[in-house]
């Protein structure tokens, strides 16, 4: 599958196609594609770089895999589509914005596009996962290609804030360079571990004082 993105991404992609680890990987999604309901479409896999160029990059926050159940993944982390139901972990992020900002209206749709094209890159370690099946496609080398961006955004780009949330995202702080970013780490905002200090974490706020934005020029 030939994987193409319209924005300043594609020279890091066409780099990333030439590894050894991309044609296996991408053989393996399609046969997977073949045998069983992935998501998400094929279409939406790359939609997190889609809509946040790299020379755009503000914050990025760290998700694990896509959502597994029916149409609720479309490329980018913790997001679902209109219309379908807001998943735990984004009603928690929700509550964790409300509580660093008390006028925050809490949306009644769980889309995070608008996020996206502001500059906040939503990136899932791993981009696709078979139905009802978390974690089925770890380990196949979207790890690698993740890492990869991660890493070049912490190379290319200048005060970015990442927000690491869990261990398995806090595992990604040694890509990158805490000289030039900033880095926030607290707990995963799944109910099983939300109550541990995500919602008092302050990570909204920091963010909007860091980048000298409000809380609704980001987070609306």
């Amino acid at each position: 599958m030939q994987l193409t993105l319209d924005n300043d991404w594609q020279p890091w992609l066409a780099q990333q196609q030439q590894q050894a680890y991309w044609p296996p990987l991408q053989q393996r999604v399609q046969a997977a594609r073949q045998q069983s309901l992935v998501y998400p479409p094929a279409a939406q896999v790359l939609r997190a770089f889609e809509l946040t160029p790299l020379s755009q990059v503000q914050v990025v926050i760290i998700g694990q895999d896509p959502y597994h159940g029916p149409g609720q993944a479309h490329g980018l982390a913790f997001s679902v589509a209109d219309g379908v139901a807001i998943p735990p972990s984004l009603r928690n992020i929700y509550k964790a914005i409300k509580h660093d900002f008390a006028d925050y209206q809490i949306p009644s749709s769980g889309n995070l596009e608008g996020w996206a094209k502001r500059g906040i890159l939503l990136l899932n370690t791993v981009l696709t996962v078979e139905h009802g099946k978390a974690h089925s496609h770890a380990k196949w080398g979207w790890e690698n290609f993740t890492d990869a961006a991660i890493q070049a955004v912490s190379a290319q780009r200048e005060g970015v804030v990442f927000m690491l949330w869990g261990a398995h995202a806090q595992k990604k702080a040694a890509l990158i360079d805490d000289s030039r970013h900033t880095i926030l780490q607290t707990v995963h905002p799944s109910p099983l571990s939300a109550h541990r200090g995500f919602f008092t974490a302050g990570h909204f706020a920091t963010t909007a004082k860091l980048l000298n934005r409000s809380g609704a020029e980001l987070f609306a």
